[in-house]
């Protein structure tokens, strides 16, 4: 397998993933500016959607879309303990968290992004997040994890999401337990070594 992913970008939850379950897999860099892999192919030719991740399947299928992509890997390597069965009331609950994250957090940092955002845009965002984080660090006053008591693929999702924290200077220091968490999730081998292979630690 091989997946197409832009230094700590969404894709980062998928790398970790692939790690945390010992999967053998390849990765290429995807410069999401000019849109060129580093073996200087059209990023378009390979994703038409133009974003990572990208995850070529070793029977030649591309599967794009990260949330779809994390559960796909878990149920490859179903002793990782990544995600609960399929079908059962866990799962759905997996489910639940994936797409909180994707919908609330990870699309609530879009407008932080973009320089164009006006600054009344940029506070809404920053408010929304702020909520966000308040009713998560409440969670994490009680869990170690989003599903309770173990890691699954939604704990490294939303690590990479929150992560972004740090490259738009907002401070965890008003949501503590969130803050444990990242720290819970950043001392993983797994999560280290995806973050050292894309040159995101020292």
């Amino acid at each position: 397998m091989k997946l197409y992913f832009s230094p700590g970008a969404c894709s980062l939850s998928v790398h970790i993933t692939l790690r945390e379950a010992g999967l053998a897999f390849d990765t290429e860099k995807v410069d999401t500016k000019t849109h060129r892999t580093a073996a200087d192919v059209d990023f378009y030719t390979i994703n038409p959607k133009g974003y990572v991740p990208a995850m070529r399947l070793d029977n030649g299928e591309l599967l794009t879309e990260g949330t779809a992509i994390v559960q796909y890997l878990a149920d490859l390597a179903p002793n990782s303990g990544l995600a609960p069965a399929n079908g059962s009331l866990e799962r759905v609950r997996l489910q639940e968290w994936l797409n909180f994250i994707s919908t609330e957090i990870h699309k609530g940092f879009s407008p932080l992004w973009n320089p164009a955002s006006a600054p009344e845009t940029r506070q809404a965002a920053q408010e929304r997040l702020s909520h966000w984080f308040g009713w998560l660090n409440s969670h994490f006053a009680a869990n170690d994890f989003l599903l309770g008591g173990r890691f699954s693929v939604a704990d490294g999702y939303l690590f990479t999401c929150v992560n972004w924290c740090n490259y738009i200077g907002m401070s965890l220091q008003d949501w503590p337990k969130l803050g444990d968490f990242m720290q819970r999730i950043a001392a993983r081998p797994a999560v280290r070594a995806a973050m050292q292979a894309e040159g995101l630690l020292g």
